[in-house]
């Protein structure tokens, strides 16, 4: 995963269980709650305006394996209806051609992760 603001909360979040989880959960809605309550979005279809900067490619990145992380931790964080602005600001980045024909496949992805967090969870 890629290395930013983000990754340490959602390593802790995809890691563990129980009593750290629920504070990686909380870390992570903190800073989601950020991004759209202070409108660092602003309407805007990229962070930056109309056009995908490195910004939108860090964040996007970000939540294409948040989402994957999530399913697979048996979880859900990134509700759609809590934040509309990212929701859109993700869209708009996966419906970008470049971006679109090089993400992971997600169903494989899910069943990387699912398995590799059982392991993680059963070497306790």
């Amino acid at each position: 995963m890629m290395e930013n603001q983000y990754s340490p909360s959602i390593s802790k979040m995809y890691r563990a269980s129980g009593e750290e989880q629920e504070k990686a959960v909380k870390d992570i809605l903190e800073m989601l709650e950020t991004i759209e309550d202070h409108g660092l979005i602003g309407g805007k279809k990229f962070f930056g305006g109309d056009k995908i900067s490195m910004v939108d490619m860090a964040f996007g990145a970000v939540a294409h394996w948040l989402g994957v992380i999530e399913d697979a931790a048996g979880l859900k964080i990134f509700e759609a209806h809590k934040f509309p602005c990212l929701q859109s600001l993700i869209q708009n980045f996966k419906e970008v051609p470049i971006i679109k024909e090089n993400l992971p496949d997600r169903d494989k992805l899910f069943a990387l992760l699912k398995l590799r967090r059982e392991m993680l969870l059963a070497s306790k």
